[in-house]
């Protein structure tokens, strides 16, 4: 069966603006994502892949566009299922005023319970997305045999729950994966089952490393001790990107905002 290479897309306006895009059209590249992007047919230079297969939403076809200009004849197809999470109502708001929500909870300790207002649920958007890359992986095998590599260009939340999947991972624990913008994470397919070789991998490490603190920090930290009612519950109010809240991006945060998802990876 073949191997599979998760691409999450570049870093995007909603992600710098603190915007849950889901579906919405006119989401690009930010300067930051295209950069991301225009690096991609480099990191994947020594890998021969069979095809590209992306979401059709902007963000992942501005993503994907380098490498398939770099390789004219790599077959490109969009497939639907692994568009982004249909969040219904709450698609267009401000992260930070989706955190005070209370169904903000479930889908942070729940998510396999959450359903969006006017969108979709997140077990539903699993199962489609699963469903996809399976039908893919018996698609790329028939057409170019059992060890072929392809990639997949989809979102923080689809990644996220894919990776669920192939580890025997129930949805509910998906949070504790994180794949930032334009990383990738390989899946490889076979009979028994799958194996994770790389989770977001980007070839740095510079986001590991805490934000600067900004001048007045420490003015501002000694005001905040003694306050009652701190409980340091942020992990839902510190995302800003086009998937569910979730853990700030220390890295880039201090350029220009966070590559979180709703689902709290990515």
């Amino acid at each position: 069966m073949p191997t599979l290479i998760l691409v999450r897309h570049g870093r995007s306006t909603a992600n710098t603006s603190g915007l849950l895009a889901g579906r919405m059209p006119g989401v690009p590249l930010d300067e930051h994502g295209r950069a991301q992007a225009e690096a991609l047919p480099g990191r994947l230079g020594a890998v021969p892949l069979a095809a590209v297969v992306t979401s059709p939403l902007q963000r992942c076809r501005e993503t994907v566009a380098p490498l398939t200009e770099a390789r004219p004849d790599l077959p490109v197809h969009t497939e639907e299922r692994v568009a982004e999470c249909d969040y219904g109502d709450w698609s267009g708001r401000k992260l930070a005023e989706l955190a005070d929500e209370p169904l903000m909870t479930t889908v942070q300790q729940h998510p396999s319970a959450a359903a969006f207002p006017g969108g979709e649920s997140m077990r539903g958007m699993q199962a489609r997305a699963v469903e996809a890359v399976r039908e893919w992986n018996v698609r790329i095998e028939a057409e170019h045999g059992s060890d072929a590599i392809y990639a997949l260009c989809s979102h923080g939340d689809i990644i996220k729950s894919v990776v669920a999947d192939a580890l025997g991972m129930h949805l509910d624990l998906f949070q504790r994966i994180a794949v930032g913008p334009c990383s990738l994470t390989v899946i490889r397919y076979t009979p028994l089952r799958p194996f994770l070789l790389r989770l977001g991998e980007t070839g740095e490490l510079e986001s590991l490393l805490p934000p600067e603190p900004s001048p007045g920090d420490g003015e501002a930290k000694e005001n905040e001790e003694g306050k009652e009612g701190d409980d340091g519950a942020g992990e839902a109010g510190d995302a800003g990107g086009d998937g569910a809240p979730g853990p700030q991006d220390r890295g880039g945060g201090r350029q220009h905002g966070s590559d979180a998802t709703v689902g709290g990876g990515a």
